[in-house]
C-alpha cells in the first residue's frame, strides 16, 4: 500500500469511527455545545481534501510549493545516438504520451507510444524550499505490444524530469532503461484530463496531430 493510500485510508477510518462513537454517545452536532467534539473528525476528513484537491487551491498552493503536474502530456523522446536500439527500432525522435495522476502524497505516471505502455512503479517529487525549480524521478516498467516483442523486449527504466513555476505547461527530462538506452525528453502539457486508455486515443485529443 502507497503511502498516500495509507493516509488517506488511516484519515477516513478514524474519522468515521471517531464520528458514530460520537453519535452513540448521543453528542450530535446538531447541538451547539457539542460541536468542538468533532473538530478530529473533521480534521481526518480535512486530511483527505487536502490530499486529492485542496493542496492545488490557488491561495494554498502557494504555501504548499509543490508544482501541479497531473494530466497528458505530448512527450518527444530523443534517443542518443550511443543507445543499443535493435534493428528495425524507432531511433527517433518519437511523439509519446505521458498521463500523470497526483494527489500531494502521490505521483503515478503512465507513458504511452505506438508500440508499448510504461507504467511507474516509484515515483518522487523534491522541491528544494525557496527554488522555482522541481525534479521529478520515478522508476517504470516498459510492456511491449505482443507483436513487437521479438525485437523489443519487457524491460526497466529511470526517468528524471525537470519543471519551473506551480503550474508547469513544459518540462524537460532524461530516461534510462536496462536496454542499454537512453535519450532526451521534451513535454508539452495537453491538458488535465487523466482519461485516456490508450496511444490511439491521446494522439486524436492532440491538436498537433489532428491539424497536421
Amino acid at each position: 500500500m502507497s503511502t498516500a493510500t495509507t493516509i488517506r485510508t488511516g484519515a477516513t477510518i478514524a474519522a468515521a469511527l471517531y464520528t458514530v462513537i460520537l453519535i452513540l454517545l448521543g453528542l450530535y452536532p446538531s447541538q451547539f455545545r457539542y460541536l468542538f467534539a468533532y473538530i478530529p473528525a473533521a480534521v481526518g476528513y480535512g486530511v483527505i481534501v487536502f490530499d486529492k484537491w485542496a493542496w492545488r487551491w490557488p491561495v494554498i498552493h502557494r504555501f504548499t510549493g509543490r508544482p501541479w503536474v497531473a494530466g497528458t502530456w505530448r512527450v518527444m523522446l530523443s534517443p542518443s545516438p550511443a543507445s543499443r536500439i535493435p534493428e528495425g527500432g524507432d531511433r527517433g525522435p518519437i511523439i509519446t504520451y505521458m498521463t500523470v495522476e497526483q494527489t500531494f502524497w502521490s505521483l503515478y505516471a503512465t507513458l504511452r507510444t505506438k508500440e508499448s505502455t510504461s507504467r511507474s512503479s516509484n515515483a518522487t517529487i523534491d522541491s528544494p524550499e525557496n527554488s522555482g525549480i522541481a525534479e521529478i524521478g520515478f522508476l517504470y516498467d516498459n510492456t511491449p505490444r505482443a507483436e513487437h516483442q521479438h525485437r523489443s523486449p519487457r524491460h526497466e527504466g529511470a526517468c528524471r524530469i525537470s519543471v519551473a513555476g506551480l503550474n508547469p505547461r513544459t518540462a524537460t527530462g532524461h530516461y534510462y532503461t536496462s536496454r542499454f538506452t537512453a535519450g532526451d525528453m521534451d513535454f508539452t502539457l495537453l491538458n488535465r484530463s487523466t482519461d485516456y486508455g490508450t496511444f490511439a486515443e491521446v494522439q486524436a485529443a492532440d491538436p498537433e496531430h489532428t491539424t497536421s
